[in-house]
């Protein structure tokens, strides 16, 4: 299954492909950094990477940008709003908020895979206000009552 979304190509992201799926089987596509010079991340600081892309998504779909497992392990890079959301009426530039949670440097260079997105359904909600709520066998339980520690 496949759906299209157009993008326009920005003057600083010429050069660099499109985002692409790696492998046959994978989910989320990669994002690349549209910078000039690197940008180095200090230890617990973060910047925001311009990927150089402005898209429009099909309609009742979202992007979520998500952190790449191998920056995470290896470097302690991380997305502080994880999952990241673009919206379907988002016209602006991709952007991607990176932290450094780890102990040295990070230095992003142009066309580094930063982060992956994920193309996925939206469903809108209706509330219905009502005076209760059913009662099921966990209740008002919450943080770690379910044998979580």
């Amino acid at each position: 299954m496949s759906a299209t979304i157009r993008v326009t190509r920005l003057p600083h992201a010429e050069g660099l492909p499109l985002p692409a799926y790696a492998t046959e089987g994978a989910a989320a596509m990669d994002l690349l950094a549209a910078i000039g010079p690197p940008v180095v991340i200090l230890p617990h600081g973060r910047a925001l990477i311009p990927t150089g892309l402005r898209v429009a998504l099909p309609p009742g779909h979202e992007w979520q940008i998500r952190p790449r497992s191998g920056l995470a392990l290896k470097h302690g890079i991380v997305l502080p709003n994880a999952p990241g959301t673009i919206d379907e009426d988002y016209r602006g530039e991709v952007q991607v908020i990176l932290l450094n949670a780890g102990t040295e440097p990070f230095r992003v260079e142009r066309g580094m895979r930063i982060a992956q997105a994920v193309l996925a359904p939206v469903l809108r909600a209706v509330f219905e206000e009502v005076p209760e709520l059913p009662d099921t066998p966990r209740g008002e339980g919450g943080f770690g009552s379910t044998g979580a520690r």
